[in-house]
C-alpha cells in the first residue's frame, strides 16, 4: 500500500509539472526603450505587454476646430508629466471628431519626457491592476488608453474598471493615468424602462439605481471631455489642412471645396476622419494627374 500510495504521489508531482508549463506565469517587463507605446495582448490564455514599433504618428496640430478640448486635455497631460496632481480623462462624443487621434497626438508630443501610452483592449480591463503593478516602480509616465469604451450589464470589465478608478483596496500608482473615449457618455446602454425608476422627492428629480449606476462610472474620470459634430465650415477648415499637409496650393484647396462637401454627403458625416479621408482620395489624385 505504501509503493501504490508512493508512485501515485509520483505521478501526481509529474502532472502538476506539465500542468505548471501550461499555466501563465508572472508577467514579463518589456524592452521599455524599444517603443513609445505598447499594447497588452492576450494570446492562448497568456498575457504581454508588447511594443508598437510604428505607432500613429499625428501632432496637436493636426487636430482641428477642437481647441478648447484639445487646451484641456493638454494642460491635464503636462501637469501629470511634471509629477503634480492631474485627472484620469473620458472623451466622449460624435465618430470621427478627434478623440482618439488626440491621446495619440499627446504621445508624439511627449514622449520626449518620459510619456509613454499602453493600449488596452476593454476586454482586457479586468488585467488592469496587474498593469498598474508592472509599470509602478519606473520612471515614465504611463497613460493606459482604451479607446471606444463601452460596456454590457454585468460585464467583469466594468467592474474592474470601477475599482482601478475608486483606488479599491491599494491607490493606483503615481505614474499612471487612465485616457478613455466613448461614443457615450454614460458607457451603458440606457433603456427607456429606467426612467421610470426617477422618483420626485421635494420638487427635485431622483435618479433610480440603474441610472445611478451607469452614471457613476463616468463621474469617477475626473475630467470629461466632449465632442460634437462639425459644422460645414469646421469640415472644409478641416479638409483644407490635410489638403495643406499633403502638399496642395491654395487655389487646389479651393478647388476641391465642392468635392469635399460632396464625399461628405454621400458618406452622411462631416466628421473630422471623413475630412481626412477626402482628402487623401484628392491628393492621390492630384498626384496621379501630374498637378
Amino acid at each position: 500500500m505504501t509503493t501504490e500510495l508512493a508512485d501515485l504521489l509520483a505521478r501526481a508531482e509529474r502532472v502538476l509539472e506539465r500542468l505548471e508549463t501550461l499555466l501563465p506565469g508572472p508577467v514579463s517587463p518589456p524592452d521599455w526603450e524599444a517603443a513609445v507605446a505598447f499594447r497588452w495582448q492576450r494570446r492562448n490564455g497568456r498575457v504581454a505587454l508588447r511594443p508598437v514599433l510604428a505607432p500613429h504618428r499625428i501632432t496637436l496640430a493636426d487636430i482641428q476646430d477642437v481647441d478648447d478640448q484639445k487646451a484641456r486635455i493638454d494642460r491635464n497631460t503636462r501637469q501629470f508629466i511634471a509629477g503634480r496632481r492631474a485627472n484620469n480623462v473620458l472623451l466622449t462624443g460624435a465618430r470621427g471628431t478627434g478623440k482618439s487621434s488626440l491621446v495619440k497626438a499627446l504621445l508624439s508630443e511627449y514622449s520626449a519626457q518620459g510619456l509613454r501610452l499602453i493600449e488596452v483592449d476593454k476586454t482586457d480591463l479586468v488585467d488592469l491592476p496587474e498593469i498598474v503593478e508592472l509599470v509602478a516602480d519606473r520612471p515614465e509616465r504611463f497613460i493606459l488608453f482604451c479607446d471606444d469604451l463601452s460596456f454590457e450589464e454585468g460585464e467583469d470589465a466594468y467592474k474592474a474598471l470601477k475599482s482601478v478608478l475608486d483606488g479599491s483596496v491599494s491607490a493606483m500608482s503615481d505614474n499612471v493615468l487612465i485616457y478613455a473615449t466613448s461614443n457615450r457618455r454614460h458607457l451603458m446602454p440606457e433603456y427607456h424602462d429606467e426612467n421610470l425608476q426617477t422618483r420626485h422627492v421635494d420638487g427635485e428629480l431622483h435618479p433610480g439605481e440603474a441610472v445611478e449606476e451607469k452614471i457613476s462610472l463616468s463621474e469617477r474620470f475626473g475630467l470629461w471631455l466632449s465632442f460634437y459634430p462639425f459644422s460645414q465650415d469646421e469640415y472644409l477648415d478641416i479638409v483644407a489642412h490635410w489638403l495643406r499637409t499633403f502638399g496642395a496650393s491654395g487655389e487646389e484647396i479651393d478647388a476641391a471645396r465642392q468635392d469635399a462637401l460632396q464625399w461628405a454627403l454621400m458618406r452622411g458625416s462631416r466628421s473630422g476622419r471623413v475630412a481626412w479621408q477626402f482628402a487623401r482620395d484628392h491628393a492621390g489624385r492630384l498626384e496621379d494627374d501630374g498637378r
